[in-house]
């Protein structure tokens, strides 16, 4: 069986063309655009791995994913971060030890995204 991922992304454009590479490479991908949808389907589904956008409408990346270490429901999920959004080092080393992969969207085209979520789900 496949491995399931949510994919927590506002921009439409950005999503579809990182679900599609998932999808192609034998991924199950579910998607979202809100903090509250993406606490809602984490809180229903069982996904092997998360994508998640920093800055979504109703919750930040970083209040999802606290809220749900929180609720313990990331426990047996990875948490990838993807954002275009620059930050310092201290900033950027807080996040990073919250999760378990840090990604820059500029830099990632989606056969790098296929492989780096590969990488993830091995470890």
């Amino acid at each position: 069986m496949s491995a399931k991922i949510l994919s927590i992304e506002d921009d439409h454009f950005i999503s579809e063309m990182y679900t599609q590479s998932l999808i192609d490479a034998g991924y199950q991908v579910d998607n979202c655009a809100t903090g509250a949808s993406a606490i809602e389907m984490i809180e229903a589904g069982d996904y092997d791995l998360v994508l998640l956008d920093i800055f979504l409408p109703e919750k930040t990346g970083i209040e999802i994913v606290n809220e749900l270490r929180k609720k313990k429901l990331l426990d047996s999920t990875k948490v990838i971060v993807m954002t275009n959004y620059m930050q310092d080092d201290h900033s950027r080393n807080q996040l990073e030890a919250l999760v378990d992969g840090y990604l820059i969207k500029a830099n990632v085209v989606p056969s790098k995204l296929v492989e780096y979520v590969s990488d993830i789900l091995e470890k």
